[in-house]
C-alpha cells in the first residue's frame, strides 16, 4: 500500500466537502497544543467555523491566530496479508490546511457565514435570530497552505 500526494484543487476541495467535522489545532504561547473537533463551512478557499463567544480556544486564538485545520474522509481498515500485523493500515484521505483565525463582527457577514457553515450538512434554507448571530463567535480562515493525502492506496494505482 502507498501514500498519493494530491494537488489538484477539485480533488481537495472533494475530500473537504466529504468531511463531517474538522479538527482545528492551535498552539497557546506556552506551546500548549489544543485541538477541537467542529462542524464548518467552506467556500472559496476559506473555511468558516462558529463558536461561543468566550472560551478557552477564543483566549488562545486572542494571543495567537495561527491554526492547523484537519479533515479525512473514507476510513477503512486494509490489509495486504490478513495474519500479518503490520501489512494493516488505515486507509482514508485528508487535507490538512494552515491559516490565521479572523473573527467576523458585522451582522450580515455572520449571517452570511452561518449559510456557508450550514450548507456544508444540508440544502435547506435557514433563518438566524438577532439574539442567535450577536451571541456566536464567527471563525473566518484562509487557508494560505494546503496539502492532501491518500493513505493505504493499492500499488497498482
Amino acid at each position: 500500500m502507498k501514500t498519493i500526494v494530491h494537488t489538484e484543487k477539485e480533488h481537495i476541495e472533494s475530500i473537504i466537502r466529504a468531511s463531517d467535522i474538522c479538527y482545528v489545532g492551535m498552539a497557546d504561547t506556552d506551546g500548549t497544543p489544543y485541538v477541537l473537533p467542529m462542524n464548518f463551512g467552506y467556500k472559496d478557499g476559506v473555511v468558516y467555523l462558529h463558536s461561543a463567544r468566550e472560551g478557552r480556544s477564543i483566549s488562545i486564538i486572542e494571543r495567537n491566530s495561527k491554526v492547523c485545520i484537519t479533515f479525512s474522509t473514507d476510513h477503512e481498515l486494509v490489509f495486504q496479508h490478513p495474519q500479518v500485523a503490520c501489512s494493516y493500515r488505515m486507509r482514508s484521505k485528508s487535507v490538512m490546511g494552515w491559516g490565521n483565525v479572523l473573527f467576523e463582527e458585522e451582522f450580515d457577514k455572520k449571517v452570511e457565514a452561518l449559510h456557508i457553515i450550514m450548507k456544508q450538512y444540508s440544502d435547506k434554507e435557514f433563518k438566524y435570530s438577532d439574539p442567535a448571530v450577536k451571541n456566536v463567535k464567527i471563525w473566518k480562515v484562509h487557508l494560505d497552505a494546503v496539502t492532501c493525502k491518500e493513505f493505504g492506496a493499492p500499488h497498482d494505482r
